[in-house]
């Protein structure tokens, strides 16, 4: 299961984007909800430059991953 609907549709990295920081909306607010949003926008300028779209592809695979986890935790 997907932490939010949509996942399924997020097929560039900006999509990837705001999908992740809609999903810290659902984390508690103060230092959890804060923390996510810092490591979701530090990895988007890390892969800023990707310009493999099967390395992209990856890399949002792994993200909704995580970010499942991190919403079932």
């Amino acid at each position: 299961m997907s932490p939010l609907p949509g996942a399924e549709l997020v097929r560039s990295s900006v999509q990837l984007y705001r999908y992740l920081l809609r999903c810290c909306r659902r984390l508690p607010r103060g230092p959890v909800q804060q923390h996510y949003r810092h490591a979701i926008r530090q990895s988007f300028k890390v892969h800023a430059d990707e310009d493999d779209p099967e390395r992209i592809q990856q890399i949002i695979k792994r993200a909704i991953e995580d970010a499942d986890w991190v919403m079932d935790k």
